[in-house]
């Protein structure tokens, strides 16, 4: 888990950074952003730039195609600066450079790029050093209402930020160099354009940690009850949502998650069995992200994927029928005379909701 309710600025420089691809250029401070005598203006900041990493579970990792994490432009320069030998402002420089590199889609919105030294930020249930990357491309009016004589007057301010929706941003978490970091990301733009800030400003990918290992196999088994299952055993609704169900109630009431346990209790056909592990390791290399056979179960990320996870058979716009258990209490049919589908349930007591 993640907290910055103790953290404090130590340092703020401020760029703007424009988009390549349509001629427009960065511009960058002399110097940082001096915030010792203002006692409002980094509270503020603190809240625009921290408070939406209070739902960031994943964890990522700077990496590089070539395996050379010193080629990773980010990592490098904030390697650099936690083991000083690089000035706070003329790293926030070197990162507003490389942003602006790679800010090549012609869609990519220009904007203020805030780098922020910080300290005593907790990862995990211990403090450390962090850096935080963040910019700010989309501005809106806002009303100010202000006293005047025995009334009141009215003004505006094109252009401004809202401290309630950061664009995009990332901390650094000063730890497990070696492995690339530990990363959080939140990127408020999920057009294809926007790829660039993961992909090609910042080259991370998932932590394969516990949350991500949960959430992985729960999506994989999603997908493959929905689509890969039909192809072979041509399931009926009511079957994909008890599957579905099961494993649900697999994810939330085990602690641990065991390979073969999940497929003897949940999948319960060793053929389809065998066919799911094939569609893994389809994933496993498409993703290059290998799954455990064993591993904690992480609750959060049970949570996040129980939304996604769909209980209901809509039948035409007249029924919905909830599907919470006991597959064998529901039968379907064809009624010949009226040329319909038919449900036919079984049930021991009736509630009116």
């Amino acid at each position: 888990m993640f907290f910055h309710q103790d953290a404090i600025f130590d340092q703020l420089s401020i760029h703007r950074v424009g988009n390549k691809a349509q001629d427009e250029y960065f511009v960058l401070s002399d110097s940082p952003i001096d915030l010792s005598q203002d006692e409002v203006l980094p509270d503020l900041l603190m809240q625009y730039f921290m408070k939406p990493f209070g739902k960031a579970n994943e964890v990522y990792r700077f990496y590089h195609p070539n395996e050379d994490l010193q080629l990773n432009e980010v990592y490098h320069f904030a390697k650099q600066y936690f083991d000083d030998k690089i000035a706070f402002h003329d790293m926030s420089q070197q990162l507003a450079k490389h942003l602006y590199e790679v800010s090549e889609h012609p869609k990519i919105k220009g904007g203020e790029l805030y780098i922020v030294a910080l300290k005593n930020v907790q990862m995990e249930g211990e403090d450390h050093d962090a850096i935080g990357i963040f910019k700010s491309e989309n501005k809106e009016a806002y009303l100010k209402v202000y006293p005047n004589g025995e009334g009141f007057d009215l003004d505006y301010e094109q252009e401004a930020i809202n401290i309630n929706k950061l664009d995009k941003g990332v901390v650094i978490v000063n730890v497990e160099e070696e492995e690339g970091y530990k990363v959080l990301v939140v990127d408020q733009t999920n057009q294809s354009e926007a790829v660039y800030w993961k992909d090609d400003f910042l080259k991370i990918r998932t932590r394969n940690d516990n949350y991500q290992q949960t959430g992985n196999i729960m999506k994989v088994y999603k997908k493959f009850v929905n689509e890969k299952l039909d192809e072979t055993f041509e399931l009926e609704s009511a079957d994909k949502i008890d599957l579905l169900n099961r494993s649900m109630n697999y994810f939330k009431t085990k602690e641990t998650f065991d390979q073969s346990e999940f497929e003897e209790e949940v999948i319960a056909n060793p053929d389809a069995a065998a066919l799911f592990k094939s569609y893994q390791q389809n994933f496993e290399e498409e993703f290059d992200t290998a799954f455990q056979s064993s591993f904690e179960i992480a609750t959060p990320a049970v949570k996040k994927m129980a939304s996604t996870y769909k209980s209901v058979l809509k039948l035409d716009k007249n029924f919905h029928i909830y599907i919470h258990g006991k597959r064998d209490y529901i039968e379907t049919g064809f009624d010949e005379e009226r040329g319909l589908h038919y449900y036919k349930l079984y049930f021991e007591n009736e509630t009116q909701a």
